[in-house]
């Protein structure tokens, strides 16, 4: 059986044939300063190294959150869009509405009504009005009524691009 524990023997053998490093030529009192120089360097990079996993975990937590926020933010826009079209299509109901009603009264009656409304407000009445009925009512206004809702009607489209 071979003896694997070092004995006299194995002291009696040569650094260098023992494959052994050989000594610089420090001296303890040189390496020391050394060893000390590299301990603290490795404690500052394992310290940063925690703080950047730190710092990716605060991150990793963040982009979660901002995920999340424009998850709700896209259902709220979705919401509001849903919405707004609801209250446009409402609105739209009640101006047709009323224009049909506008539009059913007699004449002379609505053309009373129209005396005393802001030009441009019953000029959108009139031009979703049949021509003939929109008529009849400018018919029943004084002149200078007619004539300012005449000319609101024919003024409206003039800013649209022709191209």
């Amino acid at each position: 059986m071979i003896d694997t524990q070092a004995g006299p023997l194995s002291e009696a053998i040569e650094p260098a044939e023992r494959n052994e490093p050989k000594p610089l030529g420090l001296k303890d009192d040189e390496i020391m300063p050394l060893l000390k120089a590299m301990n603290d360097r490795e404690a500052l990079i394992s310290k940063r190294e925690k703080s950047m996993a730190i710092r990716m975990q605060a991150l990793s937590v963040a982009e979660q959150e901002i995920d999340r926020k424009m998850i709700a933010l896209q259902a709220a826009e979705d919401q509001l869009r849903a919405t707004m079209s609801l209250a446009q299509t409402a609105a739209e109901d009640d101006i047709t509405n009323l224009t049909d009603v506008y539009a059913n009264m007699k004449p002379k009656q609505a053309a009373a009504l129209f005396e005393e409304m802001d030009p441009e407000f019953s000029a959108g009445f009139l031009a979703r009005m049949r021509p003939d009925t929109a008529a009849s009512i400018l018919a029943g206004l004084s002149p200078s009524v007619a004539y300012t809702i005449s000319v609101v009607l024919a003024g409206r489209n003039a800013e649209v691009p022709k191209q």
